[in-house]
Order: C-alpha cells, then structure tokens, then sequence
C-alpha cells in the first residue's frame, strides 16, 4: 500500500530540524527501498524549510502512522502537524525514475484537498484523478489521496516541475477541489 506523508513545520522550528538532520536521513535511509519520493518543501523564499513530503510503501495504515509518528523530528516536536493518507503511484516509477533528473527547473508540491461541490465531485464520487494529459515531461509522482481503506477519494498529490508556482497549479483541475496547496519541493535526500 502506497501512503503520502507530509510532516508540517511548526513555526520557530528551524534549528531544531537542523539539529536532527542527521537522525531523520538514518531513519529515512531504513525505508530506501519502500521510498517512492521525499524531499522538504519550503516558504515562497525558496530556502526557509516548511515540511518533508514522504511517498512509501508500507504494510498497512498502522505501519504509515508508525512510520510518520516515529520519525525524530516529530519524537522532538518539529512538526505541527501530520498528513497521512493512502496513495495511489499513477506513474508507476520513483522520483528517481523521474527522466527529467534531479536538478534543472523548479520544483512544486501540489496538494488538492477536499474535493469540490457538484455531481461527481463530492468526497468518493468519481474515480478521483486521472494523469493529465501532456504533462509527462514534469510528473514527479502524480495520485490520488484516499480514505484508509482505499475506497474514498479525497484529494490529489503531485510533485511537479514547473516554471512557477501558477504553472504548477494547473497540473490540477481547480474546480475539483475545494482548496488547493503549492510549495516549493526538492528532491529529499542526503546531499
């Protein structure tokens, strides 16, 4: 089961996080092979660090909270808050797989949460998101977010090269959601 895991900085939280880089690559590097995609999203400074995104395969729901809630950044109280919801890997490859590479263009975490009003758009109405079409050249990871169990959509995550932040939005239909989050993303690693 694939699971999209988005810790949230808790403001004032900076040095923290620098302080225990260390121990989170460590236990990150435990799931290498479980990692589809990670890396820290920052402040429209581009360098203020305001999250880490973590895409994995795991077990089971209980096995992602336990992923999420050991990790030693939230052990510390780095984080304010935790997203955890199950995925779906549309592209079926890693972000290593990626063919536009590590580096070159600017890189977007886009969340859709909470699906729009309207006939097939309310929560699990619809077969939630397709890939768009045309966008291959700048999918990172494209899926949906779903309910636990897999069976409710409720919103779409995608990591994305674009050339701004607008240009990244529109990797998703606006009026499918009811609100729509980008933040600047690079790829996670140690360097």
């Amino acid at each position: 089961m694939e699971f999209f895991v988005y810790h949230r900085d808790r403001p004032g939280s900076l040095r923290l996080r620098t302080e225990l880089l260390e121990e989170h690559w460590s236990y990150m590097d435990r799931y290498g092979t479980e990692m589809i995609a990670r890396g820290p999203t920052f402040a429209d400074d581009g360098e203020t660090v305001t999250g880490s995104v973590h895409i994995v395969d795991l077990p089971d729901p209980a096995a992602a909270r336990a992923f999420a809630f050991d990790e030693p950044g939230y052990q510390a109280g780095a984080y304010r808050d935790v997203l955890i919801r199950r995925w779906r890997n549309l592209l079926g490859r890693t972000m290593w797989d990626f063919p536009g590479g590590r580096t070159g263009g600017d890189r977007f975490l886009v969340l859709g949460l909470g699906p729009g009003e309207g006939p097939g758009l309310g929560p699990g109405e619809g077969p939630g998101p397709a890939v768009p079409p045309g966008r291959d050249d700048d999918l990172i990871a494209y899926g949906p977010l779903l309910s636990d169990d897999g069976g409710v959509w409720v919103g779409t995550a995608a990591l994305v090269r674009a050339s701004g932040g607008d240009a990244a939005r529109t990797v998703l239909d606006q009026d499918r959601y009811a609100g729509v989050e980008v933040h600047d993303w690079e790829f996670g690693g140690r360097r």
